[in-house]
């Protein structure tokens, strides 16, 4: 069990939470939602006692030990090699092989990893191990913070079972729809609101699927009444406004030898001004503050069909001295969106890297290019305006579209590091409307995108004229934006 009283969460002087409370149990599945930024990965590390950079405070009660998925993993673990991060000795490494070989197997894990270097190991690799090492020190309670990012889809499945059967209680974030619908029974979403000066939690014993369309119904309500109350209000002050200066009027031209008249004239204006007050003091309901409603669009364009994107011819495919694939070949044409899948470790990012190689010089396209690591290109920009008007010259633009994407003014100026991944995810969608890209180069595009802003992202790159080459996991991202998909293995590129 895990028992959370009153806690509160404070960085800086904003607070992210204000008393939360909640109590989990055998079978729960507490799902962290909410935008980039607003202190998912914070609540798990303030909740462990395991936050530096917050102040919180409130109780924390667990029947037993907790074992947490980072979402990024230290230095000093990216140095050890994998058995030594798994198992303090040899002992323990012997101690734990029946159990490691069944874990090694529903995990598609080849033991020959062990002997790697941690940070050697591809993204969903590293995942992988993460998993494995809470699996075998078999804790009581599971903290995961982005357990789905950089998984093949075949893992991705064995994770929703592992979850939707696992009877300890899981606490986890995740920006995987489909994993969420198929495994929480308890949401937590977190929102910060006006301007990031106010924060809200709801938490909901409830599906997410259920959770969003209940949001869903109360935004229709909530958006309804305020217009109506709204209406309603000026009608009534217009009215009123409308009867005082008849009264007014009346008072100032009233003959002084109608006393009676002058009098019952004084009544009404009494009457009248405790209307005005009583008007005056009614408030409104707002307009919901919904923080998912991102807005941005690209400019219509479209690339002849005919035209040849790509023609891209690898005799192997490696990554230091190890092959990873051998005679890969790639046509991609004006308008197609394709998306290459493929188990981890397969050099699916590699593969892009070698792909933006081959056309960032080219001069008939306006290419953007998302990587995996936002820092490979990030690293040379001090502030998000500076990363944005690279190549644009109207501030005044960019700070419209980042406005557009819930940025605060603070955060356009601010130092670009200290911006989470699902902000730095936004970032990469600005540039590329801002400079009008034709051709979009994207290695795992939504995977940081909160769940509730990412059908927003969807449906803009679904509307994308241009020509689109993914790399994806995002099984819905696939179902709704991709035309072609190929898979890469160590033969080469198959079309599905």
């Amino acid at each position: 069990m895990l028992e959370v009283k009153n806690v509160d969460i404070v960085v800086g002087t904003r607070y992210l939470i204000k008393n939360l409370s909640f109590v989990l149990n055998k079978g729960d599945k507490l799902a962290i939602i909410g935008e980039e930024g607003n202190g998912k990965s914070t609540l798990l590390k303030a909740l462990l006692g395991n936050c530096d950079y917050a102040t919180y405070t409130g109780e924390v009660f667990c029947g037993g030990t907790i074992g947490y998925l980072e979402q990024s993993f230290s230095e000093e673990i990216l140095k050890k090699k994998v058995k030594d991060y798994l198992f303090c000795c040899d002992n323990e490494y012997y101690e734990k092989l029946p159990i490691l070989y069944k874990y090694l197997e529903f995990l598609k894990i080849e033991d020959t990893l062990f002997l790697q270097f941690f940070g050697t190991l591809s993204g969903g690799e590293k995942v992988k191990i993460g998993i494995l090492n809470l699996l075998l020190k078999d804790y009581d309670v599971l903290f995961l913070d982005e357990p789905t990012n950089d998984l093949d889809i075949e893992t991705l499945e064995w994770l929703e079972h592992f979850i939707q059967t696992i009877s300890k209680p899981v606490v986890f974030v995740s920006h995987d729809e489909m994993l969420l619908s198929r495994t929480a029974n308890k949401i937590l979403h977190i929102e910060q609101l006006k301007k990031k000066q106010e924060c809200k939690h709801t938490l909901l014993p409830i599906g997410y699927d259920d959770f969003v369309e209940r949001r869903q119904k109360e935004i229709v309500r909530q958006t309804q009444i305020s217009r109506f109350e709204t209406r309603d209000y000026k009608k009534k002050e217009e009215k009123l406004r409308g009867i005082l200066q008849k009264v007014e009027h009346q008072q100032k031209t009233i003959s002084r030898s109608d006393p009676h008249g002058a009098k019952l004239l004084k009544k009404k204006m009494h009457s009248l001004k405790s209307q005005e007050k009583r008007l005056e003091n009614f408030q409104v309901t707002e307009m919901p503050d919904v923080e998912e409603e991102i807005f941005f669009a690209f400019p219509l364009l479209s690339l002849p069909k005919k035209k040849v994107i790509l023609d891209f011819h690898l005799p192997t495919l490696f990554v230091e001295d190890k092959i990873l694939a051998r005679d890969l070949s790639l046509q991609v044409y004006g308008g197609e969106h394709i998306c290459i899948v493929g188990k981890n470790g397969t050099g699916k990012s590699t593969l892009v890297q070698d792909i933006y190689e081959e056309l960032k010089n080219r001069q008939d396209i306006v290419l953007g290019y998302m990587p995996q690591n936002y820092e490979d290109v990030l690293k040379n920009f001090s502030t998000p305006l500076s990363f944005l008007t690279e190549r644009v010259s109207s501030v005044t633009e960019a700070r419209s579209y980042l406005g557009n994407m819930h940025f605060t003014k603070e955060e356009m100026t601010g130092p670009i590091e200290s911006l989470s991944n699902g902000t730095k995810a936004k970032l990469f969608f600005i540039k590329f409307v801002l400079e009008k890209c034709n051709v979009l180069l994207l290695d795992e595009p939504t995977r940081n995108v909160s769940p509730l802003s990412n059908p927003v992202i969807r449906r803009v790159l679904k509307e994308f004229g241009g020509t689109i080459i993914s790399v994806s996991h995002d099984r819905k991202f696939i179902e709704e934006v991709v035309d072609i998909v190929y898979q890469l293995n160590e033969k080469g590129l198959k079309k599905l």
